[in-house]
């Protein structure tokens, strides 16, 4: 009987032994972030250290991750909103409030970015910021100088001005299909005020594309990074870090496509992609520790050297490689940044009007 009882003892010791061991190899995350945007040897070193497998999926646009977020039962546990979009979805109870003694990391974050980010997250209480950037131009060089001659490429009459968008459809515009920055860009080329969300104004912005739209090839927010890099457009409106990451491509391709990126003189748009937890996450424990570990000097540090995008992590500067670190086009000097503006998310009457002007913009109509 004692022998009986031993094995019996020993088999549920093994069993327990086995399902714990099932539990911690079935620990996940499900990360949901725009594409192109982390080195994914970071993901891998993440379930190397803590054991619990990324499950991980991108997109590119605000707008679908807001429709799948406001819908419920997302699957994710954590996500990048924009920080207009942020606001809104913490306003709607999108997200839960970050357990911070689960994350002593914060203590590496940098004060200006974080005070910048509670405009959109008051107390910032549910993000932690991930990388931050501008909305410029990003161009082909040598064919943005066939076509316009001496034009210097330093304002947005590059693209905005009619007679210069007709010259350049030839060798293909792309505008960045992200309406509330580019509406915001062109209120602040038109002099007025980029966060207005009067009809009026937001019709008027609208009008700066409607010109050029017979001159335009394509709107997206993702494809013009290779488009961009292998010739195939001449100009776009882009993201800093996507503009950079299409000048390395073209580079190492070795293609002969020189890119260059650029804030135009009038200033642009300056934006926020932060980490947030949505209020019905399954893997919330989990969650924190992804979000713990990219506030990692050395690891935000090696994200931001990918993507060519500042971060807003203070300590991780010194782990940045310096091409990244003093490229005024990541990390801009303070005349320039003094030009930057943000945005405060759309009402539901707003971004209707939005949606419809840029719809009409999109589709020539």
């Amino acid at each position: 009987m004692k022998n009986r009882l031993l094995s019996l003892a020993a088999a549920l010791a093994a069993s327990a032994f086995s399902a714990n061991a099932v539990m911690a190899q079935e620990r996940e995350v499900h990360v949901y972030n725009w594409s192109d945007y982390i080195d994914e040897s970071i993901l891998e070193d993440f379930t190397k250290e803590t054991g619990i497998k990324v499950v991980y999926d991108v997109f590119d646009s605000n707008d679908l991750v807001e429709t799948k977020l406001l819908a419920g039962g997302s699957g994710y546990d954590v996500v990048v909103p924009t920080a207009p979009f942020l606001a809104r979805q913490i306003q709607a109870g999108v997200f839960q409030k970050l357990d911070k003694s689960k994350l002593p990391n914060l203590s590496n974050m940098w004060p200006q970015v974080t005070e910048r980010l509670a405009k959109y997250d008051p107390g910032n209480e549910y993000a932690v910021n991930y990388m931050w950037g501008t909305t410029g131009i990003g161009y082909n060089v040598d064919k943005v100088k066939a076509a316009l001659g001496d034009v210097p490429v330093d304002s947005w009459d590059v693209l905005f001005k009619p007679e210069n968008a007709e010259k350049l459809k030839s060798c293909g515009i792309n505008i960045l299909d992200a309406s509330d920055e580019t509406f915001a860009i062109a209120l602040n080329y038109l002099g007025k005020n980029p966060d207005s969300k009067e009809t009026a104004d937001l019709e008027a912005g609208g009008e700066v594309y409607k010109k050029i739209r017979p001159n335009v090839r394509s709107f997206n927010a993702s494809a013009y990074i290779d488009e961009l890099a292998n010739g195939d457009i001449c100009v776009t409106i882009g993201w800093s870090g996507d503009i950079l990451q299409a000048k390395s491509r073209a580079e190492e391709a070795k293609n002969g496509v020189n890119v260059e990126y650029v804030i135009p003189k009038e200033g642009t748009y300056m934006w926020f992609d932060n980490l947030a937890i949505p209020a019905d996450a399954k893997n919330v424990e989990e969650a924190h520790a992804f979000i713990n570990y990219l506030m990692k000097p050395e690891i935000i540090a090696k994200a931001s050297n990918y993507v060519q995008y500042a971060n807003g992590n203070l300590a991780s500067q010194k782990f940045i490689d310096k091409e990244v670190l003093e490229n005024p086009s990541v990390y801009p000097p303070e005349d320039v940044v003094s030009k930057l503006f943000t945005i405060s998310p759309y009402g539901p009457k707003e971004q209707r009007v939005l949606n419809r002007v840029w719809t009409q913009i999109k589709t020539g109509s």
